[in-house]
């Protein structure tokens, strides 16, 4: 099981804003923030259900070639606005909401490039 996984960002405040609006349709939240004079290297930023952060990003030189994360969800309501958001907050279109029967007949995901190219996604295995 993973415990947690994260990006590097080129700017961490737009990043930051970015993701708090992109994930908060699934429930995730900004949990903690640490910043560089705390974690000896980089400033740092956790989002997760509460209590616990389970993906980061942190300051610096963008991963290369960008990273794919996909967040699982319960609902195809949940894809749907994590699409929308993530596009209002600045993300590009990877990949609109929809069924993806090329991996399961319930694949139900969207895709958004984060300001760095990340490849987000939000993915529903549920029947509608």
């Amino acid at each position: 099981m993973i415990d947690h996984t994260g990006v590097t960002v080129s700017d961490f405040t737009r990043s930051k804003a970015f993701y708090e609006r992109a994930l908060a349709p699934i429930g995730y939240a900004l949990i903690t923030e640490l910043p560089a004079a705390v974690t000896g290297s980089v400033d740092v930023a956790g989002f997760g259900e509460p209590p616990k952060p389970d993906f980061w990003i942190s300051r610096g030189t963008p991963n290369q070639p960008p990273i794919h994360v996909a967040f699982r969800v319960t609902s195809r309501m949940q894809v749907d606005e994590f699409h929308r958001e993530a596009l209002a907050a600045g993300g590009t279109d990877n990949g609109a909401p929809g069924l993806r029967p090329h991996y399961h007949p319930n694949y139900y995901g969207a895709f958004v490039r984060d300001p760095d190219g990340h490849n987000i996604e939000a993915v529903c295995h549920e029947a509608a």
